[in-house]
């Protein structure tokens, strides 16, 4: 006699298709269809959550190199200031700073200015 497993082989795939809730036709209501759809949406999860962390810094050094260029210094010389004057500020916070309130990210531009003049860069 031939044993199924059939109430775990059901629960096994009703809760793939309970995943697939939301999906476009056959993608929701056909288990092999749904099978292939969500180990597809899974990877991408996956990827984009590492993903996400890397396009985030990315925004963060754009905001921050636009800011500090119209304070006349660029992205690179910036940071190196704020490095040597040991500002213990992330780019999130700076970009944050750079686009909601201008007075303290001049602040740090000064800050940054005066490392690197008594570093001996010119900047």
């Amino acid at each position: 006699m031939r044993v199924t497993n059939a109430p775990a082989s059901r629960k096994r795939r009703s809760r793939m298709l309970q995943a697939a809730k939301g999906f476009r036709m056959r993608r929701s209501k056909l288990y092999r269809y749904a099978s292939d759809a969500v180990d597809h949406g899974r990877q991408y999860a996956y990827r984009d959550r590492r993903r996400k962390k890397r396009e985030f810094r990315y925004l963060w050094q754009i905001r921050i190199n636009a800011a500090a260029r119209a304070a006349g210094l660029t992205y690179a010389r910036f940071m190196e200031g704020l490095k040597a004057a040991k500002v213990a500020l992330d780019r999130k916070v700076i970009a944050d700073l750079a686009a909601t309130d201008a007075a303290a990210f001049n602040e740090l531009v000064t800050t940054a200015r005066a490392a690197l003049q008594a570093k001996g860069v010119k900047g």
